[in-house]
This record gives C-alpha cells, sequence and structure tokens, in this order.
C-alpha cells in the first residue's frame, strides 16, 4: 500500500529540516507516533536508527523501530530523507515498509512530501482491514499532520493547542448536529403528537397546514444538522446557528410565552446549542485540516 502527501509550508527549508529530524520536535505535530527516540550512534557512516511509539489508549501501544538510511541535498538544494520501518510487534498491522521525505524549495517556501508504502500482516484479513479503514485513516493522519506542522512554522500555532481545538470543535460539530437531527426525525416527524404540532398551532401561522409545516420543519433541521458534518470548514454555519437559535428563543417567547414555564424548554435547549455554536466556532480558528494537502503527485507540465 502506497500514501502520498504534499503540503506548501512558507518557511525555510532549515526549519522545516530542523522540525521534521529531530524527533522531539517530529513527535509532537505528527498524530501517528506518540514518541520517537534516536539509538545511540557511533558511526556517522552507518544509517541512523531510532524507535517509535503509539499510544492507542486504553494501556496499548504499539512499538516498531527503524533507520534512516539516506540523507542527501543535490545541486538544486532538494533534500531526501529515505527511511526504512518495521514492528515486531503482534498488534501493529503494519509489518514492514519504507519511503522518503523530500524538501523541495520554491519561490513561496518549501513543498514537503512524503511517498511511503508498507506490507501488512494477518493474511487476506489484515489486507481487507487496511484497505476499507487503516490505509484510509493513515493517509488522512499524515496529511492532518502536515498542515498540523504547517500551521506551526507559520502562524505559531502550538501542536497541542490545535489538537485540543480540532477536538473541542469536533464535539461541538457532532453533538449540534445529532440534536438537530434528533429534533427533527423524533418529536416532529416520529411523534408529532406529543407536542410539537400543537406547537406550531399556537403560533397561528399556518392554519390548516399545520401537519405539512411540521414536516417541512423536520426535514429542514435533519438537512442543517448533515450539512455540520458534510459542510465540515465552513466556520459560518455554527455563527448561523447560533444567531438563528437566538433569534428563534426570542420569536417562541413573543408567540408563546407559555413555553418558557415548562421544565425543558426553549431557553434551555436553544441557549445550550448557541453557546455550544460558539464554543465550535472559536476553536475552530486556524486548525489543521487534511484537505489542504495533496494526496497526488501533480502531473507534469505539458511541453
Amino acid at each position: 500500500m502506497t500514501i502520498y502527501v504534499e503540503t506548501l509550508i512558507q518557511a525555510s527549508i532549515e526549519d522545516v529540516w530542523r522540525y521534521t529530524q529531530t524527533p522531539e520536535l517530529h513527535a509532537r505535530w505528527d498524530l501517528r507516533f506518540t514518541d520517537i527516540r534516536y539509538l545511540p550512534h557511533s558511526d556517522p557512516a552507518a544509517p541512523l536508527q531510532f524507535r517509535y511509539e503509539t499510544r492507542l489508549g486504553f494501556g496499548l501501544r504499539i512499538q516498531g523501530e527503524g533507520e534512516t538510511v539516506a540523507a542527501r541535498e543535490d545541486s538544486s538544494r532538494v533534500r531526501t530523507s529515505s527511511l526504512r520501518f518495521w514492528s515486531d510487534d503482534p498488534k501493529s498491522l503494519i509489518r514492514v515498509g519504507s519511503g522518503y521525505w523530500q524538501y523541495i524549495p520554491t519561490d513561496d517556501g518549501v513543498r514537503f512530501l512524503t511517498r511511503y508504502h508498507y506490507e501488512t500482516r494477518f493474511g487476506r484479513l489484515g489486507q481487507l482491514f487496511n484497505a476499507r479503514v487503516f490505509e484510509p485513516l493513515l493517509g488522512w493522519a499524515t496529511a492532518w499532520s502536515f498542515d498540523r506542522l504547517r500551521l506551526w512554522l507559520e502562524h505559531g500555532v502550538d501542536p497541542a493547542a490545535a489538537l485540543d481545538g480540532s477536538v473541542v470543535h469536533a464535539l461541538a460539530r457532532f453533538l449540534l448536529a445529532a440534536i438537530w437531527v434528533y429534533q427533527g426525525l423524533v418529536p416532529k416527524l416520529l411523534y408529532p403528537d406529543t407536542g410539537e404540532l400543537e406547537i406550531i398551532r399556537r403560533t397561528r401561522l399556518f392554519r390548516g397546514a399545520e401537519s405539512i409545516a411540521l414536516r417541512v420543519l423536520a426535514c429542514g433541521e435533519i438537512a442543517f444538522g448533515l450539512a455540520l458534518l458534510r459542510l465540515w470548514r465552513a466556520r459560518s454555519l455554527l455563527l448561523l446557528n447560533a444567531l438563528a437559535l437566538v433569534g428563534l428563543t426570542a420569536g417562541a417567547a413573543r408567540s408563546t410565552p407559555a413555553l418558557f414555564r415548562a421544565p425543558f424548554n426553549p431557553a434551555s435547549l436553544n441557549l445550550a446549542m448557541a453557546g455550544l455554536s460558539v464554543i465550535g466556532y472559536v476553536a475552530s480558528r486556524n486548525l489543521p485540516s487534511a484537505a489542504r494537502c495533496l494526496r497526488h503527485p501533480a502531473p507534469p507540465p505539458h511541453a
């Protein structure tokens, strides 16, 4: 299996090299590794060996080893670092692999790219799991990590802060999407007689067509919830969500003030969702995105 990722970093080639070739710095931005350590190295001509570790949570970890087999700079100042890696850990899907990092100076910074391939263990089952789950996830993690490195070098965004912000933003998105889909599906489409239909009647806006209006509203809420997930990088949706919820709460207070005396009412739900939207909006600033990286080599220019 082969993975390719490329990004453009507006920094010097020396800085990009240092942040990627220094184990302590590398482990901070690369989501694929928790720890990287170089082994004692007495012969400068010999390959530089290292050990890596990835913690999976719940006390599980995967360990492996590798070696840098070449690091060079050609006449055009392009630097290349090649490596081999392997793991004897029986929990590791990757058995052995190899690849390279390349640093290409440009007028706008450095084209930083990687291409690597690997072999899996666990036979046919391992190949199937790799093709359907692991390889797409590993490719995404590589691209996301490259963009996290770019933000660190270009904007000074600490990698730990970038990860924390990404987690907060993801939680806000998923929770808001789940609430919108639930509110549209369950009380409006599946069980409208539990109160939602009566609320529509009290507004007196859809005389004789309350059921149709409720279904349209339900489909709109479900569509908006799915849009929050589909348009992942659209920060404006979170801000629009917060403003709309505040407006809906104010409108409900004017048209049906009795609703606000119930234990669970529009004020408690809508304002909580609006606050969650603002949290997600603030957290989504300067976050890494795998979509900013190239996943295939650019085709050569036509003659």
